[in-house]
């Protein structure tokens, strides 16, 4: 399935579709906020002020749902890109304050050593071939800062008699076990701990904890939060 057609299936659904899997905002703020207590103290602003200085990218931000939690918790330097239009307009009604543009899926339209983090949540499901991950993560950590920050969200391998059986069958199709495709055609990938961790090997693992989440479709899942510091010298 290409990019193009996965587009078409999140336009077809972005009215319908609710994303429960939940930011551990908690965790991402003691990352991205040290450098903002170093800024604290040398120029006695209160934090809440200074996170407007974190330059945020949300990857795959769908409607927007996670920019407007960083939004209510004080970062205002925030901006989100998607290749579906669809989510991208019901994102800008929902929340005309964010800044979500509507880009091709491929390359992200800006320039290297812009952001201090950037989020990934449930996006390296729906891209499930191993060179297109290869190839996302490469462009962030292209525009992320050096120490900057990668948050990831996304899905583990299930051993549920329901995913083993769908993986199975869908492992001669697409050549890599843990590939299934819904009935609607939309095609995604749950993950071994390893496989992440050999794509974000340019990353310092800082947190790496396992979990369960729902899914879109009312499913439980296993799942996992990641957050890595890029170190540019790897």
């Amino acid at each position: 399935m290409s990019i193009h057609d996965q587009e078409k299936y999140w336009d077809n659904v972005a009215e319908e579709k609710e994303f429960p899997t939940p930011f551990q905002i908690e965790e991402f703020e003691k990352c991205v906020s040290n450098e903002m207590k170093t800024l604290e103290n040398s120029m006695n602003f209160r934090c809440p002020e200074n996170r407007r200085f974190s330059r945020i990218l949300d990857v795959g931000c769908g409607y927007g749902r996670t920019l407007n939690e960083l939004y209510n918790h004080g970062f205002k330097n925030l901006t989100g890109i998607d290749y579906s239009q669809g989510m991208i307009n019901r994102g800008l009604r929902l929340y005309p304050d964010l800044n979500l543009i509507k880009t091709d899926g491929e390359l992200i339209p800006f320039p290297d050593n812009k952001f201090d983090a950037v989020i990934l949540l449930a996006v390296l499901t729906s891209s499930y071939k191993d060179e297109e991950q290869e190839n996302l993560i490469s462009e962030i950590s292209r525009v992320l800062k050096d120490n900057g920050i990668l948050y990831i969200n996304d899905y583990l391998i299930n051993q549920d008699k329901r995913n083993l059986k769908r993986y199975n069958d869908y492992k001669n199709k697409y050549g890599i076990f843990g590939v299934f495709q819904l009935p609607e055609g939309a095609v995604f990938r749950h993950h071994t701990k390893n496989h992440i961790l050999k794509i974000t090997e340019g990353f310092k693992e800082l947190i790496f904890q396992k979990t369960v989440y729902d899914t879109m479709n009312g499913n439980k899942s296993n799942g996992f939060y990641y957050i890595g510091e890029l170190n540019k010298k790897y």
